[in-house]
């Protein structure tokens, strides 16, 4: 049930490519204008990459659903230009809270320190955000998007893609070297390679509701385990911009999904959990928890993005941070490849890299999952135990699992040259790198992450000799400067210390006194040309 009308809705267009008498060709095709497809195809077309993005609708707004973007993925949403549009309408938070009935069990801090540009987490409703996206996508020339472009057939070929392609005014096809489809949990790509996921779908439906209401909840996540509102289930409350407060409430395995979407099912649930009736109901839907993924992302020229190619639940924010994740690690590559700079191999390292973060993905979701949603008597039997624990006892708290929250992957990946040195800091290699407040040469304050954009970057800091050579190379202390000592601390960085950052701002290879020929190598490696690797 969805009671707002779409928000913004866009018009076909016919595409020169429809008249042309043999199918146009172009480097890539994304397929799926959702936030997952929009990323990908605005870092493409940042790096310079001409992008087309077909998407089968002609709208978005058609309810909240994704709200909750973390740190990481505001970074590369200001890398890609639309991160400050997106803080000034979103709700920003840091605080969770876990309760079982009236009683608080712990709070937890996702963000404890200062000297980062962006926040632990904003609230915003998924349609902001894809607007968001859609304007900064229509400010770039080498970016089409064609709504109501509909993919009917794929035909894959040892150099590309064809693709068969409906429209309201009739079929058309396009051949593309590279496909991406983004096109969400019921891909119809996904379809038409016979691909099917592996994991497992769980039995627990959930009700989840946006409603629109002047509340004095705080700008928090709260958490009930049994609460007195909502008895032997859970429940979730989460702020909004607009005054929309989203609700999730666990309903139970033999929960009817349509009847509980009616309102005479919602509003009464609803009113016992808010203790009044003065509110409006924005939006509702039922769902279950799904943990699965594809067993490979890269078919051929064909690289499925996001929900087309694994599947998480929602508790811990990982469907939509995780999607925008997969997107920031494709885009720099299939560029490099696109221009001859990096052989077609680097492409499998994605694959590499996003199945293991995918992987890691549905393990915390499951785990929050048999927690929230115990299937078995000895499950429920722990659950409770730690529970009771909790209240008592600090090691419990961190044995409570309310869905562990979305967090960036560390890639252990053959692009990485390991480490020769120990390092402290919090700087970890394969990790992004964590952000630090600096000044310029003109004494302008930059964010680090500002400062790399989206290029291969060497970061120096000067010990009295020349700066070693690089695609790019920043000194600390001279480009940059480092005015209250926290890239120091964060690099664990003396005299000397270099690192080498890949474009999508991960931690690639650092040293303590690197010879020129290390950071040649390390980079050769990062590009997949270093033999034995990639």
């Amino acid at each position: 049930m969805n009671t707002r009308k779409a928000l913004y809705q866009f018009g076909y267009r016919r595409s020169p490519d429809q008249d042309r008498p043999s199918p146009a060709r172009h480097p890539v095709v994304v397929v799926g204008a959702g936030p997952v497809g929009l990323c990908t195809a605005i870092d493409l077309a940042q790096r310079g990459v001409p992008v087309v993005l077909l998407d089968d609708a002609d709208r978005i707004g058609e309810g909240s659903r994704g709200i909750c973007y973390a740190k990481r993925t505001l970074e590369i949403l200001d890398r890609l230009g639309v991160a400050q549009a997106c803080l000034a309408k979103g709700v920003t938070w840091k605080v969770g809270k876990v309760f079982q009935r009236h009683d608080l069990l712990y709070a937890f801090d996702l963000l404890p320190e200062d000297g980062h540009k962006m926040p632990a987490f904003i609230n915003l409703q998924q349609y902001y955000l894809e607007h968001a996206l859609v304007e900064r996508a229509a400010e770039l020339p080498n970016l089409e998007l064609r709504w109501r472009n509909k993919v009917s057939g794929l035909t894959r070929r040892n150099d590309g893609v064809t693709l068969s392609i409906e429209t309201p005014e009739g079929p058309y096809d396009l051949d593309a070297d590279w496909v991406v489809a983004a096109d969400g949990a019921r891909s119809g790509l996904r379809g038409m390679l016979g691909l099917a996921f592996q994991g497992e779908v769980f039995e627990d439906r959930f009700l989840i509701a946006d409603v629109k209401m002047q509340g004095d909840f705080p700008t928090e996540r709260w958490f009930w385990f049994d609460p007195p509102f909502h008895e032997g289930r859970s429940a979730l409350l989460h702020k909004q911009p607009d005054d929309v407060w989203r609700i999730d409430l666990q309903l139970g395995p033999d929960a009817d999904a349509k009847a509980e979407q009616s309102p005479e099912r919602v509003l009464p649930r609803l009113r016992q959990m808010l203790g009044h009736d003065d509110f409006s109901l924005e939006w509702v839907s039922v769902y279950t928890f799904q943990c699965r993924r594809l067993e490979r992302f890269v078919h051929g020229r064909v690289v499925f993005a996001g929900d087309s190619a694994h599947q998480v639940s929602p508790f811990g924010a990982r469907g939509a941070n995780s999607g925008i994740q997969d997107a920031e690690n494709l885009a720099w590559k299939l560029a490099l490849v696109l221009k001859g700079e990096a052989p077609e191999r680097l492409i499998d390292t994605y694959d590499l890299e996003r199945s293991a973060a995918a992987d890691e993905n549905l393990g915390h979701s499951t785990r929050s999952t048999d927690f929230i949603a115990p299937r078995s008597a000895q499950e429920l039997r722990f659950r409770n135990a730690a529970l009771a624990l909790a209240r008592h006892t600090p090691f419990a708290k961190r044995m409570v699992n309310s869905g562990r929250l979305s967090m960036p992957s560390t890639y252990e990946s053959p692009l990485s040259t390991p480490d020769q040195d120990v390092w402290a800091g919090s700087a970890r290699l394969g990790a992004p790198l964590p952000d630090a407040p600096m000044r310029d040469r003109h004494g302008r304050q930059v964010w680090l992450l500002e400062a790399l954009g989206d290029q291969e970057t060497v970061l120096h800091v000067p010990n009295g000799a020349p700066p070693p050579p690089g695609p790019r190379t920043l000194v600390v202390g001279e480009d940059l400067i480092d005015e209250n000592g926290l890239f120091a601390q964060r690099f664990d960085s003396r005299p000397g210390s270099t690192y080498l950052v890949r474009p999508d701002q991960h931690l690639a290879a650092r040293w303590r006194h690197p010879h020129v020929s290390a950071i040649e190598s390390a980079s050769r490696r990062l590009h997949g040309r270093e033999e034995g690797h990639a």
